[in-house]
């Protein structure tokens, strides 16, 4: 059997998903690049090139090469007598074959990708519905068409993108295959979105995150402890948690502010002019947001950077993608939170150098 070499062997992918579409080896579809807003004071991430859409034209033919890596696996698969299984073996006899692919990272990507099932992607960079609506349904409908084993399709969304679409687009966008929505709230406290230039107000974070939900999207928020400083904690917990509860996301996950190297906000920590929250503190403030949430949410700590410890050493809260379901294990979490605070004197927040 002559296995035929694929047509192209390159195409784009981003760095950044989430760590829930890292760990389950999401395939990676680049539709647009960077960030449109690119202003936040906290954020280090897509500053070195400026934001551009790409055409559903390159974003299909790139679905197509990744479709056609997918078929040359399985080709190569059926010669070696293992009846479609994909393995290392496999995809040695195809790097063999097509040498050229051995330069393409997204080829691995493929690889492990089909080893977990190839049951989700993730589309690329950092607000896919910035895209025209006509043109991420083709690229959507597209993408279900030409891999129909996925399950699951999800992006990063700004809030005031998705409350400038109609209610009608966003039923479109999630009729067309666009399951879940990762949305960056950091915070619902008005003052403390104004501070860090996050360009959405609170009521706006509601507005986006109810029509999302009205829409039938998984909603992922994202929030910061200690985003605000010893200045605006309390403010930043009671507000978050108050913006939380009007929307009643699918699931809240928790990504602790850092001070990164060459972002505004490290400057102002640099100068003393923001005063972070020490660990102990963190939690304290985490803990009072716990206690006013009043949702059905899973709240996950999904991320390296949830560090606390607990009394034994480990790991304060488990790092399932899942988390915790509120209300049903508030209570637990609570209950970790007492254990934190008490384990973390003497610790320090450490400021990232990316």
């Amino acid at each position: 059997m002559l296995v035929e070499p694929v047509l192209k062997s390159s195409f784009e992918t981003g760095v950044y998903r989430p760590p829930s579409e890292g760990g389950s080896y999401s395939l990676l579809v680049r539709v647009t690049r960077n960030c449109p807003w690119n202003r936040c004071t906290f954020c280090s991430m897509y500053k070195q090139e400026e934001f551009s859409l790409r055409s559903p034209q390159e974003v299909k033919g790139e679905i197509d090469s990744m479709a056609a890596i997918c078929k040359g696996l399985a080709d190569h698969s059926l010669q070696l007598n293992y009846a479609g299984v994909i393995n290392q073996d496999v995809a040695f006899a195809m790097l063999e074959n097509e040498p050229a692919l051995k330069a393409n990272p997204g080829f691995l990507m493929i690889y492990h990708w089909l080893l977990m099932g190839g049951k989700t992607a993730f589309l690329q960079d950092a607000n896919s519905l910035f895209m025209e609506t006509d043109e991420l349904v083709d690229v959507l409908t597209h993408l279900r068409k030409t891999l129909p084993s996925l399950e699951r399709v999800t992006t990063y969304a700004r809030s005031n993108t998705i409350a400038k679409r109609s209610a009608q687009e966003l039923e479109e966008i999630r009729m067309a295959g666009l399951d879940r929505l990762h949305v960056g709230l950091e915070t619902g406290d008005p003052a403390l979105l104004k501070k860090i230039k996050k360009g959405v107000s609170a009521q706006g974070h509601i507005k986006a995150g109810k029509k999302a939900m009205t829409a039938g999207f998984q909603l992922s928020e994202y929030w910061m402890p200690g985003l605000g400083g010893k200045g605006m904690w309390e403010n930043h917990a009671r507000n978050t948690a108050r913006v939380l509860n009007e929307i009643d996301p699918h699931y809240i996950r928790s990504r602790p502010f850092f001070p990164v190297s060459g972002t505004p906000l490290c400057e102002e920590h640099d100068s003393g002019e923001f005063q972070p929250l020490s660990p102990s503190e963190q939690l304290i403030e985490l803990k009072l947001m716990v206690e006013e949430l009043d949702f059905t949410a899973r709240v996950c700590f999904d991320h390296a950077g949830n560090y606390w410890r607990g009394k034994n050493g480990g790991l304060l809260f488990s790092q399932s993608y899942e988390g915790y379901q509120f209300p049903e294990q508030k209570p637990v979490v609570l209950e970790l939170l007492e254990e934190g605070i008490e384990a973390q004197h003497g610790t320090s927040v450490p400021i990232l150098d990316l």
